[in-house]
């Protein structure tokens, strides 16, 4: 049980940590680095954070994921980080200021990703310790 935690943990911190960038690399306008100047970073400041941020979610991230393969075996670990996949896509077509669109296909895709994921922790289930 605690190695699904910790593997919970890591893919809701990689997922807050994508969705956090691509946020805030879209606020940010793409320039020249001998643009970027002080007061130009103080003006998307809040933008930066969330990009910073989202960084320092992949790395709280990988430390929670460390606990996951101490519990876990690798074959069934690994696969559980196809969830964030859905939960990014999920968050990116509900939230409005992603502004992203679904489709039938995209969906379909997200579902089979799932769909595989619950087969082989289903059928890994045995197998853990």
């Amino acid at each position: 049980m605690k190695g699904y935690l910790w593997a919970a943990a890591s893919v809701l911190l990689v997922t807050v940590a994508q969705l956090s960038m691509k946020w805030g690399m879209a606020q940010i306008p793409l320039l020249p680095l001998n643009q970027i100047n002080l007061s130009l970073i103080s003006h998307y400041l809040i933008p930066l954070l969330a990009v910073f941020g989202g960084i320092a979610g992949y790395a709280l991230s990988m430390l929670c994921w460390f606990g996951a393969l101490l519990y876990l075996p690798l074959s069934l670990a690994y696969p559980l980080i196809s969830i964030s996949y859905a939960l990014v896509y999920f968050a990116a077509v509900l939230l409005p200021w992603f502004n992203e669109s679904a489709s039938v296909v995209k969906t379909l895709g997200v579902a089979m990703i799932l769909f595989g994921v619950w087969l082989i922790t289903h059928n890994g289930e045995k197998s853990v310790q």
